[in-house]
């Protein structure tokens, strides 16, 4: 008894498989969530909502440090005087002013002259110096209102 066994051949799939690729998808995906937050640089800045908006100072003596047009640093603290200080020692003056009092604002008041890099330097330093939020002083228009 001859069996006449055959074989079918199966046809091939045309079809792709995209399981991995979806796979490899969701890996590039997670990766770039966790590094994206790591690659941006720059100071945390509130932007204002309104033309002009005056600082409530809530009996609170600030800690303003001044640029002056020839690059020169100045800081006041409440009602004292206004003391010229080297660039070096801004960070070390503020973070001890702010040890004794912690709820002091602290404000930058540069002349328009100024470049805007010494600007955000200085406004770097006092971050670092664990200063976390810093206020830019502005002249208001006299046509803005709120």
């Amino acid at each position: 008894m001859e069996s006449t066994f055959r074989r079918e051949r199966k046809k091939p799939v045309a079809e792709m498989n995209v399981v991995p690729y979806i796979d490899v998808m969701l890996v590039l995906l997670v990766i770039f969530m966790v590094t994206a937050p790591m690659l941006t640089q720059g100071l945390q800045v509130e932007l204002p909502k309104a033309v002009t908006d005056s600082i409530s100072l809530k009996n609170r003596d600030p800690i303003i440090i001044s640029i002056k047009a020839d690059g020169s640093y100045w800081i006041k603290h409440g009602n004292g005087k206004d003391r010229r200080i080297p660039s070096t020692a801004i960070a070390g003056q503020v973070s001890a002013i702010t040890d004794a009092a912690p709820d002091a604002p602290v404000l930058v008041n540069g002349d328009h002259r100024v470049r805007y890099g010494v600007v955000v330097t200085l406004m770097a330093e006092l971050q670092q110096a664990g200063i976390p939020n810093v206020g830019l002083l502005t002249q208001a228009t006299p046509d803005a209102t709120p």
